[in-house]
């Protein structure tokens, strides 16, 4: 389900957020904001794992928000920008995530010849998003360069470890290793309706979590890696 919906927002963003490349006639608004809706898609990379844990399956991520674009000069080419969002991120790959009968987690690579159908991680998150802003835009011209940098507070208020194989299937959502407060370095370049967009966890997802059959160190820093599209 979360592929599919994936895919038909890779296909769709565009359209929905192509606007007028400029503004013609009198009425010139010279107190313009811009870039004030936003969504996006990402492909999701893990960081910080440890050495037999690696991306197996669909990983990636749904983005969108609303932002309050500040110009902080004249011409109003730069600005900050404060919003609010949300985000939906998938990660595919082969650490089991489960519970032992004394209620304490267990962190596991798969290994190769184990046979099982799913093993991912999921969240849910509500995003504060502030953005320092340069862009070429005037009051009449709505397709221009734009680098966009700065930080994402979330807080991740779902989340679910899900582990299926035949004749068993382990959903995992109480992790008292998960870190759900996050910070995230974020930047986005671009020209016109797409624009690149890079969003790094300064925040692992875990804390003192070790795996069960090499004592390593998970931390789990994810790195997303995608195309971001703005409207007024």
């Amino acid at each position: 389900m979360f592929y599919k919906c994936f895919i038909i927002c890779m296909l769709l963003l565009p359209h929905l957020f192509y606007g007028q490349d400029s503004l013609q006639g009198p009425n010139v608004d010279t107190k313009y904001r811009e870039d004030q809706l936003y969504a996006g898609v990402t492909y999701n990379i893990l960081t910080k794992v440890p050495s037999n844990v690696n991306l197996n399956g669909v990983s990636g991520g749904i983005h969108f928000g609303f932002l309050r674009d500040m110009p902080l000069n004249e011409q109003r080419n730069v600005a900050l920008a404060l919003g609010a969002g949300m985000a939906f991120d998938r990660y595919g790959q082969n650490l089991f995530i489960g519970e032992r009968t004394d209620e304490t987690t267990i962190f596991k690579a798969l290994v190769d010849n184990e046979v099982y159908d799913t093993n991912k991680f999921s969240t849910a998150a509500v995003e504060v998003p502030l953005e320092f802003r340069w862009r070429t835009s005037t009051p009449t011209d709505y397709k221009f360069w734009r680098i966009y940098t700065g930080v994402r507070l979330s807080y991740v208020y779902w989340y679910r470890a899900q582990f299926k194989q035949p004749n068993n299937e382990v959903n995992q959502t109480d992790i008292p290793e998960f870190e759900q407060l996050q910070w995230a370095a974020t930047l986005a370049f671009g020209y016109g309706t797409f624009n690149f967009y890079v969003n790094y966890n300064v925040t692992p997802f875990f804390k003192n979590a070790y795996t069960e059959d090499t004592s390593e160190q998970i931390e789990f820093s994810p790195l997303k890696l995608g195309i971001i599209f703005y409207i007024l």
